[in-house]
């Protein structure tokens, strides 16, 4: 009679002598279990993914928000050089425009835009230069830069405006 109440419980727990049908119950919920705990790990996966990707796109608009600004003040630049180069040392406009040049090109540089510049003698870089012409090396390496035609410009280490250039030809 004591084992009775033991079998009693033990039936109203679900457990039968052969522990078949209650077994396979629980090993069902262990794997839907585990379905759900690798379902919510997925998820976090991709919500994260998405926060990187968000914070990433947000970066991105801060660093370029300005671009179209800074590409179209390029040709001001462009004019007051050459306004400069032809200009006359003594002219007392001249010094007018070399502050105010000067001026732009610092508040460019504040919002990220940079020159591309090379120096005669500097090898061409086709991610950052076009050749327009190819001359003769005249005592320059072949591929190296010979003259320049227009400075090029970066924003936040992104291409505006590639840098014309005229290449040493290769013998």
């Amino acid at each position: 009679m004591t084992n009775e109440p033991m079998q009693e419980a033990g039936a109203q727990a679900g457990v039968d002598a052969g522990g078949n049908p209650i077994a396979a119950e629980v090993e069902s919920l262990r794997t839907e279990v585990e379905q759900l705990r690798a379902d919510m790990l997925r998820e976090r996966a991709d919500i994260e993914n998405q926060r990187k990707r968000l914070a990433r796109d947000m970066d991105n608009a801060r660093r370029f928000a300005n671009e179209r600004l800074l590409a179209e003040l390029l040709p001001l630049f462009d004019s007051m050089e050459a306004g400069l180069a032809a200009a006359a040392q003594n002219d007392p406009l001249r010094e007018g425009m070399e502050l105010t040049l000067r001026q732009l090109h610092r508040i460019a540089e504040n919002n990220g835009l940079a020159e591309v510049a090379p120096a005669r003698g500097d090898s061409f870089d086709p991610e950052r230069h076009q050749a327009m012409s190819m001359v003769d090396p005249d005592g320059l390496p072949p591929g190296a830069v010979a003259q320049v035609f227009q400075k090029g410009y970066v924003l936040n280490d992104r291409l505006l405006r590639p840098a014309l250039v005229v290449v040493a030809r290769h013998d």
